[in-house]
């Protein structure tokens, strides 16, 4: 007999198979209890799914970072000088004004609260600016712009910016699926926001080869590679040649045809970058060596194939060369020895060079060949992290140092 009065049935009484059963009146039916196996595992699909999120997530969460603290920064360098001399420490909330009282206030108390439970661990950290948000840092910005003004320019821009980033701050704020498309777009607002703040890259490969915030913070654990593509197809899709060599100032390049270059850039933009300054020195593998026979029967070419393809490639580059005012500043050279790699170094003597490199595989022409981009001035972003390495680190480097003993051991081509 329960509390209320009714009787319970008892548990060890079967059902009949049509379900219906003689419990005297007022009894209430419970339905029997069952064995409960939920299934916990995860499958190969759910796994891959989860770390695609994982992966987004994580790179969302970078970029948002770097505006918020750089927009962080930006506030508090231009409302600090202004509120603080007569505020004192509590120059965030005068500068937040009635208007922002409440979520001012709150970012207090959490600061407080960090300082008790001992969650402050830089003390660089211990203080109510580092406590807001991205929209509240935004209202003080847009609350104070002609404060701002002298420093940015478009605010229309910006809020535009911030706006687009609203989407995906919610997302990663709780822990939600973010899409690629979304992802995208929140990589180039943030990319544009970092360049109207002033905290762009501000290098002269940015346009050439975007440094992605991902690659800021761990490239150099990769020696320098800022992609990896399956073969030279991939490779132009990603980063088509009038991008690799367009703002060129020095282009060298040794291989056995140079196709990527020869066949992909035109005379008329060789000429032009010529004109500009650029000094592009060009080594081929001699087409009357042996070594280009060797070439030809591993790729099951017919006999003379390949030499026609590389002497065709050094004519037109001589022509090229032959309609320049300055012809030393675009110098051929041909070497003899058993190619061992293709590599396209631009601006290599400067911290924005970027490179191209390419091994040569037994059964596979160089278009079918995997392709390493590399990026120069790993050196410079590691001192300047406080990890000096070394030039060990830079496979850049090791690249350039070859094509200079090629160079060397090389020979003029008339």
């Amino acid at each position: 007999m329960s509390s209320g009065g009714l009787e319970l049935p008892s548990g060890e009484e079967s059902t009949p198979q049509g379900g219906a059963t003689d419990a005297p009146p007022g009894a209430v039916s419970l339905v029997r209890p069952v064995e409960i196996g939920a299934e916990l595992d995860w499958g190969t699909d759910a796994w891959a799914e989860v770390h695609t999120r994982a992966r987004r997530a994580g790179r969302a969460y970078i970029w948002l970072n770097l505006v918020e603290q750089r927009l962080r920064a930006v506030v508090a360098s231009v409302l600090q000088p202004i509120y603080e001399p007569v505020h004192g420490e509590d120059w965030v909330v005068a500068a937040a004004g009635p208007a922002g009282q409440e979520w001012v206030q709150r970012a207090v108390a959490v600061r407080e609260v960090s300082r008790r439970k001992g969650y402050l661990l830089d003390p660089a950290d211990d203080n109510v600016v580092c406590f807001l948000t991205l929209p509240q840092l935004r209202e003080l910005l847009v609350q104070h712009w002609p404060c701002f003004v002298p420093y940015l320019d478009d605010r229309r821009e910006l809020e535009l910016a911030l706006d687009e980033l609203e989407v995906t701050r919610n997302v990663v704020s709780r822990n939600r699926a973010l899409s690629q498309n979304v992802l995208d777009q929140a990589e180039r607002a943030s990319a544009r926001l970092l360049d109207i703040l002033g905290g762009g890259t501000g290098g002269p490969s940015t346009d050439r080869l975007p440094i992605d915030a991902v690659e800021d913070l761990v490239g150099d654990r990769y020696a320098d590679v800022v992609s990896v593509h399956a073969d030279r197809v991939r490779l132009q899709r990603q980063l088509p040649a009038e991008d690799l060599f367009g703002s060129a100032r020095r282009l060298d390049a040794m291989g056995i045809g140079l196709n990527l270059l020869v066949q992909n850039y035109s005379g008329r933009r060789l000429m032009r970058l010529a004109e500009t300054g650029c000094r592009t020195r060009l080594l081929f593998l001699n087409p009357a060596s042996s070594a280009v026979r060797r070439r030809e029967r591993e790729l099951g070419m017919r006999k003379g194939e390949l030499s026609r393809s590389v002497e065709m490639n050094i004519l037109h580059m001589r022509r090229v060369r032959a309609r320049l005012r300055d012809p030393g500043a675009f110098e051929i050279h041909v070497f003899d020895e058993t190619p061992r790699v293709t590599a396209y170094l631009i601006n290599g003597d400067s911290a924005d060079g970027v490179g191209v490199v390419q091994s040569y595989l037994r059964r596979a022409r160089g278009m079918e060949a995997p392709v390493l981009v590399l990026r120069a001035g790993g050196r410079e972003r590691e001192v300047v992290r406080g990890v000096d390495t070394g030039a060990d680190n830079s496979l850049f480097e090791v690249y350039r140092e070859e094509f200079e003993g090629a160079w060397a051991d090389s020979r003029p081509v008339s």
